[in-house]
């Protein structure tokens, strides 16, 4: 019964954070258990359409200047997150399976004279998600990806370039079986 109530203020409390935040705006939303929104001050725009679900164990990052849209009847499963330092958009009726993540951004770095490696630096392109999707368990976009409408993105596969409408993508790994003797 505790946790019922803790998780229920929690819910609360991530949907004051939505409506305090003079840049979003949101309808219908619909929140599980311990869903986490970090939004900067200055974020650019985020908004949530009519009748979407995050399930349990969400995290949104939106930093400053950037954009998060999310289209009407958007469906998020169980520990998926979405990392937006630029622009994410995720159109109609579209869904998520479990774990998956959206990175709008890689950490910039530098190859010569030595190599470096920024931790506070990024590059940057937008993600673009059409509607009618689903992104299977597990799935990854990585930054400057556009999927069009009406595709299917099978579990484990990730998203490095742009993939047409109307489109199946498979992660075709070959198993490989050894007997023991």
């Amino acid at each position: 019964m505790l946790y019922e109530i803790l998780a229920k203020l929690q819910r609360k409390s991530q949907i004051s954070l939505l409506k305090k935040h003079p840049h979003v705006s949101f309808r219908g939303i619909k929140l599980g258990i311990s869903d986490h929104f970090i939004l900067h001050e200055n974020v650019k725009k985020v908004t949530i359409g009519n009748g979407v679900s995050f399930r349990n164990y969400v995290h949104v990052l939106v930093q400053q200047n950037a954009t998060l849209e999310i289209g009407n009847n958007f469906f998020m499963n169980n520990f998926c997150s979405i990392n937006c330092l630029d622009s994410i958009s995720i159109g109609d009726n579209t869904l998520f399976g479990e774990n998956v993540k959206l990175y709008d951004h890689n950490h910039a770095y530098q190859t010569h004279p030595d190599f470096k490696l920024s931790h506070a630096e990024f590059t940057t392109a937008p993600i673009k998600i059409g509607s009618n999707c689903w992104l299977g368990s597990n799935v990854t976009v990585l930054k400057g990806v556009t999927i069009g409408d009406n595709c299917i993105i099978g579990a484990g596969c990730t998203i490095y370039k742009n993939v047409p409408p109307n489109t199946t993508v498979i992660n075709h790994q070959e198993l490989i079986f050894k007997e023991h003797s």
